[in-house]
C-alpha cells in the first residue's frame, strides 16, 4: 500500500483481513561461526571508529566524497547494552493489543514469521538514519554545558536504503481498529539496567499516523541482510524520525486504542533540563545538521585552490541551501549542492576555497531544509544533551 494512503480508506480495509497464526517461543543463540565477544560484534578499525564500548561512531575523515550509502560495515552504532544474535527461523513478530480488529493479549499474540514476511510485498526507502544523541560533544565544547551520554561528535549518523516491507501493510493483513492511535514496538536485546534499576527490554511507542504513513519493518539495508548490530533480523525504521523510534531487533508490536509509555518517551528522549518547561513532549522530527568530510584539526596543503566536500540533512525534508564560511563566521558564501535531487537521504556539497591563507582557520556550515529551519548559532541546553543543530566550528590548518 502506498504510504500516501489515507488513514480513513486504511482502517475501513483493515478491518475485513483475517489474522495471523499464535506464535512459538522465540530462540536467541549464536551465529554458526559467530561467537559474541563484545556489546559491538562487527569489526571497528581505528580509522573508521570512535570505539565508546558499547557504541561506536563513525569517522568523518575516513569517509569518501563519492560515496553517497554508508556500508553497514560503515555505520555507527548506537546500543543500549549488547547485540544479540537471533536465529532467523525461529523468530517471530508477536502482534497484540487492544487496538487490533480482534484484540488480543500478549499471552495470545499474533505473530509473522521471518519466511511470511519476506514473502509480503517489498519496498525499498532511503532514509538518513541517525543517533538522537548526534553531536552532544558541542554542547561542552562551544557552549561550555556538559549534558549526560555519550560524547558524539557528528558521526552518529549515516544514509542506507533499508528493504523491507511496509507496516502499513501488515496491519492491514492483521487488522486494527479505527480508534487505534499507539504502537508500542519492543526489542530483543537485552534488558537495559542503570543506576540498580531495571528499566525492561528497550521500547518505545508511536503514533498509529506514522505506522500508516511511512514505517518500515526492514530485514535488509544497501542490498544486504542486517548485520547483528543493525537489528537482524528486523528492525523498525521511522524515516526522519529520532534513531532511538526504530528499534533494532523488533520482537513485538502493542497495537492501542489509548496512548502507551515507556521510559525511552517519558524518562529520555524528550528535551529536560536548562529552559526547557516539565511537560515537554517526546522528541520525534531530527533537525538541520551539517558535517565537513575531514578530521578536526586536519593540516591540509596550501593550494590556489582547495576543495572542500560534507553533508548535510534534516528529518524534515531536502536541504535547500548550505552556506560556508572559512573566516570564523564573518563571512558567508553558498556552497553547490550536488545531486540535490536525491530523496529521502543527506545533500552533498563542495566548497571551492579560493586561495586560503597559511596557518590555523575555523570552517563552518549551515545548512536550511525544505521546510525553512536553518541550523542556529547555538542550540538550548537540555540534560540529555539532544538534537544539537548548531553551526559546528570546525578548526583547521593550511600549510
Amino acid at each position: 500500500m502506498d504510504a500516501r494512503t489515507s488513514r480513513r480508506t486504511f482502517l475501513s480495509s483493515a478491518a475485513a483481513v483475517g489474522a495471523v497464526m499464535a506464535a512459538p517461543g522465540l530462540a536467541v543463540r549464536a551465529v554458526a561461526g559467530v561467537v559474541a565477544t563484545g556489546p559491538i560484534l562487527k569489526p571497528l578499525p581505528a580509522d573508521q571508529f570512535i570505539d565508546f564500548g558499547t557504541n561506536a561512531e563513525m569517522r568523518w575523515s575516513s569517509v569518501g566524497a563519492h560515496e553517497y550509502l554508508t556500508p553497514q560495515s560503515r555505520l555507527f552504532v548506537r546500543n543500549h547494552t549488547r547485540t544479540p544474535l537471533i536465529d532467523a527461523d525461529a523468530w517471530r513478530l508477536r502482534v497484540f493489543g487492544d487496538g487490533l480488529a480482534s484484540p488480543k493479549g500478549e499471552g495470545d499474540a499474533l505473530a509473522l514469521s521471518y519466511a511470511e514476511l519476506r514473502r509480503l510485498p517489498h519496498t525499498r526507502v532511503t532514509t538518513t538514519h541517525e543517533c538522537t544523541g548526534n553531536g552532544r560533544s558541542f554542547f561542552a565544547t562551544q557552549q561550555g554545558q556538559a549534558p549526560s551520554g555519550t560524547a558524539w561528535t557528528l558521526g552518529a549518523v549515516g544514509t542506507v536504503r533499508w528493504e523491507g516491507v511496509r507496516l502499513a501493510h501488515v496491519l492491514r493483513r492483521l487488522g486494527i481498529r479505527p480508534d487505534a492511535v499507539s504502537i508500542q514496538a519492543t526489542g530483543l536485546d537485552d534488558n537495559y539496567v542503570s543506576g540498580g534499576v531495571d528499566y525492561g527490554r528497550v521500547r518505545r511507542p508511536f503514533p498509529v499516523d506514522k505506522a500508516l504513513d511511512d514505517a518500515i519493518l526492514a530485514w535488509g539495508m544497501n542490498g544486504l541482510d542486517l548485520l547483528p548490530d543493525h537489528g537482524f533480523p528486523v528492525r523498525l525504521v521511522l524515516p526522519g524520525w529520532v534513531g532511538i523510534a526504530s528499534i533494532k531487533w523488533l520482537g513485538s508490536l502493542e497495537i492501542s486504542t489509548r496512548e502507551l509509555t515507556s521510559p525511552w518517551n517519558t524518562n529520555w528522549y524528550r528535551m529536560t533540563g536548562g529552559d526547557h518547561p516539565a511537560d515537554t513532549k517526546p522528541l520525534t522530527v531530527n533537525p538541520v545538521r551539517s558535517a565537513w568530510e575531514l578530521a578536526r584539526g586536519q593540516v591540509i596543503e596550501r593550494r590556489r585552490q582547495v576543495t572542500l566536500h560534507g553533508r548535510s540533512w534534516s528529518g524534515a525534508g531536502a536541504i535547500a541551501r548550505v552556506e560556508v564560511s572559512t573566516d570564523d563566521g564573518a563571512s558567508w558564501r553558498d556552497a553547490r549542492l550536488l545531486r540535490p535531487e536525491r530523496p529521502g537521504g543527506w545533500t552533498q556539497w563542495r566548497f571551492d576555497w579560493e586561495r586560503p591563507a597559511r596557518g590555523g582557520h575555523v570552517l563552518m556550515a549551515r545548512a536550511t531544509d525544505s521546510a525553512g529551519r536553518t541550523q542556529p548559532e547555538s542550540t538550548p541546553y537540555n540534560d540529555g544533551g539532544y538534537f544539537f543543530d548548531a553551526v559546528v566550528r570546525h578548526p583547521v590548518r593550511v600549510a
